[in-house]
Formats: structure tokens, C-alpha cells, sequence
């Protein structure tokens, strides 16, 4: 969920208990991107434009032509600027969703008119179940995320995960926020973005754990959760369910979130996918 990030620092979610126990299947903690991991563009905005242009996506053609989309921005020789990159990250989406050429760039300034404020609202299909499977595994989770400064409210009011804003969790538990997780960074909140590694090192220090290839980070771009990833010195994990990776080579790869939880409880690390 790329955006702006302004400086300076602000709170971040709940601190659980520091990371003490030993290292369960050779994992010691997940982080996790939101946009394209956790969330999509909110299909009930994108539609109307794409649809006034004669398309028809389904929900699975939509979450493809995200994933094309980000993949397009891991080949582009410099990445947009914050103040460009939704719409530059839309002119490659309503082309994998069909678009000529000549209607691309007003189709996605009518997009950027209709998602204004809310771009990222539609949860992605399976993610509420892989979720809770990655946190059985009990090992400590966060999200770390480009973002404008809505993403723990946002990722909280859509029941997808929450951090608890404080040691006494009784009221998080009675609504329906999803899966409990140790920490929600915000890139605009915390003032440092992917594929920057200090991003990372926020999120290991709220969940009490050190940086190390035992890490997991799953994100769905090369050019942010990648290299950011492997800058901090934490083990990538790309979330690629349609095989668009233009960089396939040393780092593995995986199609869904239950994929991975089932990966890690069978085999650990040592059975992720690494071409």
C-alpha cells in the first residue's frame, strides 16, 4: 500500500512480550506488506471507470492486474515519485485489465478521481484463513507497509488484523478486528519507507526480535519488499499467485498466504520455493 511518507515519528502499535522463546521451525517472525498481501483496491470504485470503458474484470482478473501492475513498477528504471505513484501504478492496472493504449491515462485519472481516500478496501480472497494459519504457527507477526497514514486503522475497521493499543486487550477481543499481530507500521507515520531497511528494524524492535535470515518478510513487489527485505538483512518472501516476477532468481516465491503457513508448519524455512 504505497503512499507518502512525510517525516517524523509517531506511536505504532502494542509491544507484546519480547522475543524469547526459541525459534519455532526456523522461523522467528513474519512481517508482513499490506497492499497486494493483505489488500486490494477497492474493487466497488475501480469498476464503474473500467466498466464505463467497456471492461468487465472479475475479482480475480482485478487482483491480477495488481500483481501486473507492481510488476511493471520492479522493471521501471526509477521508481514514481509519491505524488505519482497511484496514478502511475494505474496506468499499468487498467492495462492488464484490458485497456487500449490511447484511453489508459484518462481512464486512470478518472480512477484516481473515484478512489480518493480510500484505495485499498477490498480484502484479498483467502487472506482472513491465511492469516489465522500463519498465526497458529505462534510465532510473533507485524505488518510493515508503505502507506499515508491509515493503514492500522484501515487494515482494523476491514477485520483484517489489528495491534492492541494497549496491554489490556479485553475490548479488541470483543469486536471482530481479525488476528491479533504485534505491530502495524506505517511508512507515513513512522517517516521512513521500503525498501529503506529501517522500516523493518521498527517493526523487529516493537515485536523484540533481532534481524536475522530467521525473519520472514512477504510482500508482492521486487523494487520495495525484496530489496528491502534482504537490505535488513531478513529472509524475502514474494507473494506471486500468477507467476509475474521479472526477477525470479534468489528468492523464493510463494501463491498464496496459506501456501506458506502450510510450507512453514510442514518444513520450516528450509522448504520455502528458492529458484
Amino acid at each position: 500500500m504505497p503512499g507518502p511518507a512525510p517525516p517524523g515519528h509517531g506511536a505504532i502499535g502494542g509491544r507484546p512480550a519480547a522475543y524469547s522463546a526459541g525459534v519455532s521451525n526456523g522461523v522467528s517472525a513474519i512481517l508482513l506488506d499490506a497492499g497486494g498481501v493483505l489488500v486490494f483496491p477497492a474493487r466497488e470504485l475501480v469498476l464503474p471507470p473500467l466498466q464505463a470503458a467497456g471492461l468487465a474484470p472479475d475479482i480475480a482478473a482485478l487482483e491480477q492486474a495488481h500483481y501486473r501492475a507492481m510488476a511493471a513498477q520492479d522493471i521501471a528504471a526509477v521508481p514514481p515519485a509519491s505524488s505519482t505513484w497511484w496514478h502511475q501504478y494505474l496506468l499499468s492496472y487498467v492495462a492488464a485489465c484490458g485497456a487500449a493504449e490511447a484511453g489508459r491515462d484518462g481512464l486512470a485519472a478518472q480512477i484516481v478521481q473515484a478512489t480518493r481516500g480510500q484505495n485499498w478496501s477490498h480484502v484479498g480472497a483467502g487472506v482472513a484463513g491465511g492469516l489465522r494459519d500463519l498465526a497458529a504457527l505462534g510465532v510473533p507477526m507485524g505488518v510493515v507497509s508503505n502507506s499515508d497514514g491509515t493503514v492500522q486503522a484501515e487494515l482494523r475497521r476491514l477485520g483484517v488484523c489489528y495491534a492492541p493499543a494497549s496491554q489490556d486487550h479485553r475490548q479488541d477481543h470483543d469486536h471482530n478486528h481479525g488476528v491479533q499481530v504485534g505491530v502495524i507500521v506505517d511508512s507515513a507515520v513512522v517517516g521512513v519507507a521500503k525498501p529503506d531497511p529501517a522500516i523493518f528494524g521498527i517493526a523487529l524492535e516493537a515485536l523484540g526480535v533481532p534481524a536475522s535470515k530467521t525473519v520472514l518478510h512477504v510482500g508482492d513487489s521486487v523494487r520495495y519488499d525484496v530489496a528491502g527485505a534482504l537490505a535488513a538483512g531478513l529472509q524475502p518472501v514474494h507473494l506471486d499467485p500468477f507467476g509475474v516476477c521479472p526477477a525470479p532468481a534468489g528468492h523464493p516465491h510463494v501463491a498464496t498466504l496459506q501456501d506458506l503457513a502450510r510450507i512453514l508448519a510442514d518444513d520450516g524455512v528450509a522448504g520455502l520455493p528458492n529458484p
